[in-house]
Parts: structure tokens; C-alpha cells; sequence
């Protein structure tokens, strides 16, 4: 059983990597994230991630090219009350992609860990996206591993990110108050 594991972080793939090789799954990994502004952020998070695959001997495959958030802000322009099922649909759309060009049977996302994701609303795009390409969607609810895993992170000494990723949620953290207009 071989599936991609889209990779939003490496905190957040210590659980479900545990817990999906416990379920006898094969696991690559995959990073693309065109959603995480600024460049900085974008690259403490793909270096944390490096030290992960090197602390633990992981095949994850990188698509590094940051150019890519401008059609993240494309399609999110004037859409940003919507804009989580659209950051979603870009990853997982691409994940479902690169597990059918490897031959993978399986796709999911280590999104599933987060409380500060919109659960369901990955599930739903995930199962669209497996009826769309063939490639069966894992549905894992690893929001229990969460605590745990950020420890763990802690204790790694991982990189921590404070916000979601994209602009709209770093400004949502620190401003407190939202008016998109």
C-alpha cells in the first residue's frame, strides 16, 4: 500500500507518518505549498522539513517553485472568505497529480492533524479529487496526535510557525479584527 503524503510541515507529519506506517502504508511525502508567504516563512518551513527527512530517512518530493503563490493569490483574490477550500483544492489537487504520475495508490495530507484546519471541508475535496483521478483518498482524523506531535516538534527543535501559512491567515493572527474590504 503505497501513498503521498501531501506535507504542509514537518510538525505536522510526526503523526501521521507514526500512525499510517503502523497501518503497514508505504509513505512518500510531498511538498508543495504555494500558499505560505512571506519567503522566509516558505523556507524555514521546507528546511524544517529537510532535517525531518534526514532525521528519519524519508523520500519526500519537493516542488520548490515559490513563483507558484502567485496563482494562489489569483485564484484567492476577492475570494478570501473562501479561501481555505481553494488553498485545499490547489494542494491536494497537485498531490493527487504527482501520486498518479508516481503510481501511488493512495494521496492524503497531514492537514488532517490540525484543530485550526476546516476538517470536513478536506475530507469533501479529497473524495471529489479521488473520484476525479483515480487515486484513493485516505481519510484519517489525526487531530488526537496533534499535542503530541508539536511536542515532539518542540523537542526536535523544529521550526515552529505562528500562522497557517498564507498572508490572509498571518493577518488574521496578529491584527485580530478582519475586514476584507
Amino acid at each position: 500500500m503505497r501513498l503521498l503524503l501531501h506535507t504542509c510541515c514537518s510538525n505536522c507529519a510526526l503523526h501521521p507518518i507514526k500512525s499510517l506506517e503502523q497501518e503497514g502504508f508505504e509513505i512518500t511525502l510531498f511538498w508543495f505549498n504555494p500558499n505560505i508567504q512571506p519567503y522566509t516563512e516558505y523556507k524555514e518551513r521546507l528546511e524544517s522539513l529537510k532535517r525531518l527527512q534526514s532525521l528519519w530517512n524519508l523520500e519526500i518530493y519537493y516542488d520548490e517553485d515559490y513563483r507558484k503563490f502567485y496563482k494562489f493569490i489569483r485564484l484567492v483574490c476577492g475570494k478570501e472568505m473562501d479561501r481555505c477550500s481553494i488553498c485545499y483544492r490547489l494542494r491536494l489537487e497537485e498531490t493527487a497529480k504527482k501520486a498518479l504520475e508516481l503510481g501511488l495508490e493512495y494521496f492524503t495530507t497531514t492537514l488532517l492533524i490540525s484543530p485550526y484546519q476546516k476538517f470536513d471541508k478536506i475530507i469533501k475535496i479529497g473524495r471529489e479529487l479521488e473520484k476525479e483521478y483515480g487515486v484513493s483518498f485516505i481519510e484519517r482524523d489525526f487531530r488526537d496526535g496533534f499535542r503530541e506531535a508539536m511536542s515532539l516538534a518542540s523537542k526536535m527543535d523544529f521550526y515552529r510557525q505562528k500562522y497557517c501559512g498564507c498572508i490572509y491567515s498571518e493577518a488574521e493572527r496578529y491584527l485580530k479584527v478582519i475586514d476584507y474590504e
